[in-house]
């Protein structure tokens, strides 16, 4: 089993990566401007954290295209421009709103439509609840997890906030737009850090799969 994962040098990845409660979840640490091909010749999953260099993904694309060609696993976070380098991925921007939960009235829009997803056998849905970064529209044949209505605004019709592609490459494709590596690493947002007990247990049982 190899589980990798990108390391953008940011204090919250350190923290995420290096901190004591999650630093035994990962086989490798690649720093992310140094990936070179070697670095994932015995990957079997490999995890782009949220919030790392989007210029920097752009220029790995063909390391992390050929990645999924071999039949790999990616798992690539939120904030991180997937649009622009991961193959399928189509977004839509969304304001952030960070302080609803403060407002007696609002109402989490979080719809979980595949209930039976291995996922949740380790994620439980409100641990996916925080806020959204933007919203995704899964390729035909991609399983949504995790999908909001259309913007009350009008600004997007609605989209997944995490899928599942095993169609668009040879590969598999974990695809999100939560931030959790940011805000476990900045110490902000319990959700986050549930989040990541049960999502990283899950990556390391996909790698043996």
């Amino acid at each position: 089993m190899t589980v990798a994962v990108l390391d953008g040098g940011t204090f919250y990845h350190h923290e995420t990566i290096f901190g004591a409660r999650f630093r035994d979840r990962f086989d490798r640490v690649i720093y992310a401007p140094a990936l070179a091909a070697d670095d994932l010749a015995d990957v079997l999953l490999l995890i782009v954290p949220d919030r790392l260099n989007p210029e920097l993904l752009r220029r790995h694309a063909p390391l992390l295209t050929d990645f999924l060609g071999r039949g790999r696993t990616l798992v690539v976070l939120g904030e991180c421009e997937a649009e622009t380098w991961v193959p399928g991925v189509r977004t839509a921007p969304r304001p952030t709103n960070f302080w609803w939960w403060l407002d007696p009235a609002e109402k989490p829009p979080h719809r979980f439509v595949a209930p039976d997803h291995e996922l949740f056998r380790h994620v439980a849905p409100d641990a996916t609840v925080w806020h959204i970064h933007g919203v995704l529209f899964p390729p035909e044949g991609a399983v949504p997890l995790v999908i909001v209505p259309d913007d009350r605004d009008g600004r997007d019709p609605g989209g997944a906030l995490l899928y599942d592609d095993r169609v668009t490459t040879p590969g598999r494709l974990i695809v999100s737009t939560l931030d959790p590596f940011y805000h476990h690493g900045s110490r902000f947002m319990p959700a986050t850090t549930r989040f990541l007990d049960g999502f990283l247990t899950w990556t390391r049982e996909l790698a043996q799969s």
